[in-house]
């Protein structure tokens, strides 16, 4: 059974950075694709990043491209989200999530990812 958890949440200024951690144990990993997911109140959850873990291909929302880097570091079986140029729309919930039934492409849709962490607060003051 895979278990994900994410680190490194918190409260920084507009233009600050800020890098979340996705710790995931259990199963062997290099066939999935992870994903970084956000999620305000009141707002359907959205796609930020995805990675495939064999090759570490990665893929981003217009919103984050630029701005995000998704990595992962197959010894630690962790995968990274580096946020630089912080705005405050960018302020959300954040989770990690897991596509163990991967087999090609990006998936970008929330249905696509079967395994999820409990989320990490990120605030992004004006």
């Amino acid at each position: 059974q895979v278990q994900l958890a994410e680190s490194g949440g918190g409260f920084v200024q507009t233009g600050g950075s800020l890098r979340l951690s996705c710790q995931a144990s259990g199963r062997t990993f290099s066939a999935y694709a992870m994903g970084w997911f956000r999620q305000v109140p009141g707002k359907e959850r959205e796609f930020a990043a995805g990675i495939r873990w064999r090759d570490g291909s990665p893929w981003y929302a217009d919103s984050v491209k630029g701005r995000f880097t998704i990595s992962r570091d197959n010894a630690k079986n962790t995968v990274y989200l580096q946020m630089n140029s912080l705005k405050p729309e960018d302020t959300a919930v954040y989770y990690c999530a897991a596509d163990k039934a991967f087999n090609d492409g990006a998936p970008r849709l929330v249905y696509l990812y079967d395994t999820w962490g409990q989320g990490a607060q990120v605030t992004v003051s004006s």
